[in-house]
């Protein structure tokens, strides 16, 4: 990302980015009903298409392997005939949503009979950089199209196969119904000096999203000319309370570590009030072990598990570093803490501000965890899991916000539209 800028990439990469404006104005004209038509027709060919994408998936999984990927990041890069009849599916969720272009947000009537409303508008071209998530060539192509935005991608090596295979079939589906493939482009072709010029690009791209891991997007948001919405990565926790239900808690923290483990909500960390640490450590670590999980465990829980010989446990010292580490991976910290003070305290330090839950039957310890965690998703009883776009009605998403800006949580249509203001007058001048 810190690549040195190449003025002959940074030309292209802004003729696309212009290229792309021009085509946003038609497409910021057309009616609800034909960015609907258009994108079951999108839908209709991906499926139509899935066994090319899976081909040129299949070349870019080998080689990931060969290169060393882990399970996690190779899960992510997995984008076989199933996930795109999922990702087809998607597209056609978002068509039955409600176009938010148009929307108005407020509207009143000044004194002087001066009629205002604010209104939401498309932002434009939306550059997006992203790695190893061929997912989100669509989901973003989706909910682009369906916002009235155009989509400038850098969707990393690792995919560049299976996006391109990807991008191939929405382009035709574009021209067909009237509208310029340019709409929706790649600079993959310019590998990561294209990732350097989309972040030079002021005033030819409206608003940059990185989507990835930690290193990516922090040099997104360090090194960018262009306005970003961060999305982040997420050193994810849950906190057993004191007041827990045991039983409740085993499969809710089980399902957040293991159902998939490479993505951004997956839990990380795990918190446990000392009042319940001696009975539910054995129990969840038993669990977790049969999942293989390795435990990063803090002096306190370490010394809990390690006289309890369960069979086939991984057990590790934890470092300070554990604590604001992303593992992305089947490895999991364990912290016994002393009061639910001190685990608001840890989580809002060590969090990257993405999602934590709270096991608690204590209304009152619920109310606080709520109200006092500084992250854009807080779940109650529930799996960290959850903190998804589709999960949460938008058909798709753009990333998990992390920002405290217009967008925070998970990224939908509403949140790929700013707004403008709308005067309408009857000759009023002021004084």
């Amino acid at each position: 990302m810190s690549d040195e800028l190449s003025p002959e990439v940074f030309d292209a990469v802004c003729r696309q980015a212009d290229q792309a404006a021009s085509a946003q104005q038609r497409l910021a004209q057309a009616n609800t009903e034909a960015k609907n038509e258009l994108l079951l027709a999108i839908a209709d060919a991906l499926d139509e298409h899935a066994a090319d994408i899976e081909a040129a998936n299949a070349l870019d999984m080998l080689e990931s392997k060969e290169n060393g990927m882990d399970a996690g990041k190779l899960d992510r890069l997995l984008f076989d005939t199933p996930r795109v009849a999922a990702a087809a599916q998607d597209v056609r969720h978002v068509a039955t949503l409600p176009d938010p272009v148009g929307e108005i947000v407020r509207g009143y009537n000044l004194p002087n009979g001066l009629r205002l409303t604010q209104t939401r508008v498309p932002m434009g071209v939306i550059g997006m950089i992203y790695e190893a998530r061929p997912n989100v060539t669509v989901d973003v192509a989706s909910l682009c199209l369906k916002s009235g935005n155009a989509a400038l991608l850098r969707g990393g090596h690792a995919a560049e196969r299976t996006n391109a295979a990807t991008l191939s079939v929405i382009a035709p589906v574009l021209e067909a119904h009237g509208f310029d493939p340019a709409l929706v482009q790649s600079v993959d072709q310019y590998g990561r000096a294209g990732a350097t010029a989309m972040m030079e690009a002021r005033g030819h791209i409206d608003v940059l999203v990185p989507r990835g891991g930690a290193g990516l997007i922090q040099a997104v948001v360090r090194n960018s000319k262009v306005p970003v919405i961060e999305t982040g990565a997420g050193n994810v926790h849950i906190y057993i309370d004191r007041s827990a239900d045991l039983v409740k808690a085993i499969p809710i923290v089980l399902n957040a570590k293991t159902q998939r483990v490479g993505v951004c909500n997956a839990a990380e960390k795990l918190l446990v009030h000392e009042d319940v640490a001696a009975e539910f450590l054995p129990q969840i670590a038993a669990a977790l072990t049969q999942a293989n999980v390795v435990l990063q465990a803090d002096e306190t829980s370490y010394d809990i598990l390690e006289g309890d010989a369960i069979e086939g446990l991984e057990l590790n010292h934890a470092t300070e570093e554990d604590w604001d580490t992303e593992y992305l991976a089947l490895k999991m910290g364990i912290k016994v803490v002393p009061s639910l003070e001190s685990a608001i305290d840890h989580i809002n330090i060590h969090s990257t501000g993405h999602t934590e839950s709270i096991i608690a039957e204590d209304y009152a310890a619920i109310e606080e965890f709520t109200k006092r965690i500084d992250s854009a998703v807080v779940m109650v009883n529930a799996s960290t899991r959850f903190t998804d776009g589709g999960v949460f009605g938008f058909g798709a998403e753009l990333g998990i916000s992390t920002q405290k800006m217009h967008a925070r949580g998970p990224m939908g249509l509403r949140e790929m539209t700013t707004t403008k203001w709308i005067g309408y007058g009857t000759g009023q001048v002021r004084a």
